[in-house]
């Protein structure tokens, strides 16, 4: 995109949040991109300000949210701890400031409606950021599914081989995360399940969560240098509270179904993301890998099978990381779109919602598979 997007002006941006997700995918693209100015960075953490600083010499480093000037900012890029995002954005949005919110958007049902009402009351636009969908492989996947006839059954997994992220820190506390590879990954799951499912609700959800991996130091991340001091929740003596592996099968009011597996670690050797569309007329299948791990398949492999037979389907190859390029790109034309306010938060809401009946379930079980005390 390079049509300047507001008022003949690119985009005045505020980067809220300045740790990996902020230094290493946000702030370098948004630098680069002609559609955007970096107008502010924005964390608490005075090691995390100093960074920014040392990396992207110019920018105006601030302490508080609170002081973010909305007359200067026409948009904020939120990537803080999942526990502040709804705090952060629905301030940000009071002030009249468009937001693009990092998924999860929110923890609970109850923190949807809290962004729904900030969004209406202060006249910004609620943005909600998920990088899956905008992935070349997903786009020819989607694109094939139109011979596939009635969409019947939709699988979708993402599992890693090793990668539980800051074990010790915020994303491993329920309390700060809200929930762990469902949460993470799930979100982004969801979120392609959308376009395939419609705007049907689910009449039946049934989920189990378990945590094999998640104390293991050898399945901890590996791509992604998280500083061991400074940051918020880490606590070595703390133990984890959420799961590493979420499974769950759904049905829709309409009587699609959908299998769903979230794993942060398993016993398998690449990290495999793993999604099948089973139709009327024909079946897709796609295989990738979705994220950063190096630890992943060579190249996505897409194929089409109908009538007992199975073609591959040419996939662009991309370097990794270009759907984030591609967000970006979509993001002047949102902010634009007339029909746009109160959109995501309709996602947001059915994305938490389902997510909320998974865990219900998980719950459940665990309490009916314990043994009756004499």
């Amino acid at each position: 995109m390079s049509a300047a997007p507001l008022g003949g002006r690119p985009i005045r941006t505020a980067v809220v949040g300045l740790g990996w997700a902020a230094r290493s995918i946000w702030l370098p693209r948004l630098r680069r991109h002609p559609a955007f100015t970096v107008n502010a960075a924005v964390d608490p953490d005075p090691a995390s300000r100093a960074a920014v600083t040392a990396d992207h010499a110019g920018t105006p480093v601030l302490a508080a949210v609170t002081d973010v000037d909305p007359t200067q900012v026409d948009l904020a890029v939120v990537a803080v701890p999942n526990h502040l995002h709804c705090e952060i954005a629905s301030s940000l949005l009071l002030k009249g400031i468009a937001v693009f919110l990092e998924k999860p958007v929110c923890l609970t049902s109850a923190e949807a409606e809290r962004l729904a009402e900030a969004e209406r009351v202060g006249g910004a636009r609620l943005l909600a950021g998920s990088a899956a969908r905008h992935r070349a492989d997903i786009g020819t996947l989607l694109a094939s599914v139109a011979e596939l006839g009635d969409v019947r059954h939709v699988e979708l997994s993402w599992v890693r081989a090793r990668g539980v992220p800051d074990a010790g820190g915020w994303f491993t506390r329920r309390r700060l995360s809200g929930g762990g590879a469902l949460v993470d990954l799930g979100w982004h799951l969801f979120d392609i399940a959308a376009p395939l499912l419609g705007s049907a609700d689910f009449a039946q959800v049934t989920g189990a969560v378990s945590g094999d991996f998640i104390a293991q130091a050898g399945a901890r991340v590996s791509w992604r240098a998280e500083e061991e001091a400074g940051q918020p929740g880490r606590a070595a003596s703390v133990p984890p509270d959420v799961e590493d592996n979420a499974r769950a099968f759904l049905v829709t009011e309409d009587g699609i179904s959908l299998s769903l597996h979230a794993g942060w670690a398993s016993h398998e050797e690449l990290d495999v993301t793993r999604v099948r569309v089973d139709g009327s007329a024909g079946s897709a299948t796609l295989r990738c890998t979705f994220g950063f791990s190096p630890n992943r398949l060579a190249r996505p492999e897409l194929t089409l099978t109908r009538d007992g037979g199975t073609r591959t389907v040419p996939v662009p190859e991309e370097p990794i990381g270009t759907e984030y390029d591609r967000q970006l790109d979509e993001l002047s034309a949102r902010l634009r779109d007339p029909s746009g306010p109160g959109r995501a938060i309709e996602e947001v809401r059915r994305t938490i919602g389902v997510i909320e009946r998974v865990y219900a379930s998980a719950r459940a079980a665990r309490k009916t598979s314990q043994p009756t005390p004499v």
